[in-house]
């Protein structure tokens, strides 16, 4: 997981801000995919697969410091209940959580939490969670 930067949009090129609109498009279901988004706003598959699990908007209220995650754990017997007790170790609030069912000997747990109470923050409980080998990858997909 790499270190984030906080930056004005308006010296950033116009991609950035367009894959925004498409995470945005896609979430609140007023397209149908991901091909009628991008062509809606102006920007090729291609531009949104490279740079959507990297921009992230940040809310106004910086104070409240949620974070969406998608994270990819291998089948084995307590991974979810480790996981949990990881991220409370942090003082992070747990939100939401959700996981598939497992495939392949993988699953995938996605849960929101909240730092605003941590003493840490998002790198170092990101980079804490990616060492644990029960873990296969974490991504971002929000971040407010």
């Amino acid at each position: 997981m790499g270190k984030f930067l906080l930056i004005d949009v308006s010296v950033l090129p116009d991609v950035f801000t367009k894959v925004i609109e498409v995470k945005k498009l896609l979430y609140t279901n007023k397209v149908k995919d991901t091909s009628e988004a991008v062509k809606k706003v102006g920007i090729s598959r291609s531009s949104y697969y490279k740079y959507k699990d990297y921009v992230f908007q940040i809310d106004d209220a910086l104070n409240s410091r949620k974070i969406t995650m998608s994270i990819i754990v291998k089948h084995l017997r307590g991974v979810l209940s480790e996981l949990l007790d990881k991220l409370t170790s942090f003082g992070v609030n747990i939100i939401t959580i959700n996981q598939s069912i497992p495939f392949n000997e993988m699953a995938n747990i996605t849960l929101t939490i909240d730092i605003s109470k941590s003493t840490y923050n998002a790198n170092e409980i990101i980079a804490s969670l990616e060492k644990d080998e029960s873990i296969i990858k974490v991504n971002i997909i929000s971040m407010e």
